[in-house]
């Protein structure tokens, strides 16, 4: 199986994972040894998943204050967390095509391929609550028609985001394309960075 089709099934796993119970406080196990790539690419889609309900609940109008900040808190962690799964991912190919001769011509892409992917784990979320959104009995016909409209148009760009990722990594490894990461840099979770927290020195 190449890399990106196994990586849309450790996502579609991990997340219908989360959904046997569909907590945000569900225990995380890993079914993935410790260490691999596979076990990045499953914690990062229950990171995603998990901050994507965090996202529903944190809009709920009714929601106390307290209980929002608390939230808007575990967000800011988790956002944090998925940047440096990204950057893991990252190094995984960095060090997998580390031998590659880089071609005279060759050009950068516009984003690394750790980034596609994490593209294709976010898609991977809104294909799953979209297919839900189809086969809901409470709405009207035209809820379920619009939705499943916009589950094709999902589906396709699976397909395209796909096929990019994979013609990139087939370029990267030919030596067409090379590699070149930067760290994220947030600057508003450095506590060096922003006046706020820095102003409270």
């Amino acid at each position: 199986m190449d890399f990106i089709s196994q990586s849309i099934k450790i996502f579609r796993e991990a997340i219908d994972c989360y959904h046997i119970t569909d907590s945000v406080d569900a225990e995380f196990k890993n079914p993935y040894q410790k260490g691999t790539i596979e076990a990045v690419l499953y914690l990062k889609a229950w990171i995603d998943t998990v901050q994507w309900h965090f996202e529903d609940i944190i809009r709920d109008p009714q929601i106390d204050p307290v209980e929002a900040l608390k939230l808007k808190r575990r967000i800011d962690k988790s956002n944090q967390d998925r940047t440096d799964l990204v950057e893991m991912i990252d190094s995984y190919f960095l060090d997998k095509y580390k031998s590659v001769k880089v071609l005279p011509d060759a050009t950068i892409n516009t984003e690394s391929p750790a980034w596609a992917i994490d593209r294709l784990s976010i898609l991977q979320l809104k294909i799953y609550h979209m297919r839900v959104e189809t086969s809901r009995t409470d709405c009207s016909k035209e809820h379920l028609d619009t939705c499943t409209k916009k589950l094709n148009v999902l589906l396709e760009q699976e397909k395209d985001l796909s096929q990019a990722i994979a013609s990139l990594l087939v370029d990267i490894e030919a030596g067409r394309k090379y590699m070149k990461t930067y760290k994220q840099m947030k600057m508003y979770n450095d506590p060096d960075t922003n006046p706020v927290l820095y102003g409270q020195k």
